[in-house]
């Protein structure tokens, strides 16, 4: 968990929900992607939002979740969406 907590955006709580969901390690953040990982926490965790979404995009990509592209944000905000139908 302490991987986890190393990437930017990533506290001890979204480290222990990314943990509890299989991802223990930024790697594997990493090799599953925003998308996989939101949907993840989505089945064992239905309050995450789009925030959570962002958050695990920027950690990714090592960049506080506030930066992303607003073409980015569009397209996660279009997955989250499509999620809650």
């Amino acid at each position: 968990m302490s991987d986890l907590t190393s990437m930017i955006n990533i506290g001890k709580e979204m480290a222990k929900k990314l943990t509890a969901v299989g991802i223990d390690s930024p790697e594997k953040l990493i090799e599953q992607g925003s998308k996989q990982a939101f949907l993840k926490l989505k089945e064992e965790y239905p309050q995450v939002c789009l925030v959570h979404l962002y958050a695990l995009e920027g950690a990714i990509h090592n960049m506080e979740f506030n930066s992303l592209s607003e073409e980015k944000k569009k397209e996660l905000k279009e997955f989250s969406d499509f999620l809650k139908k």
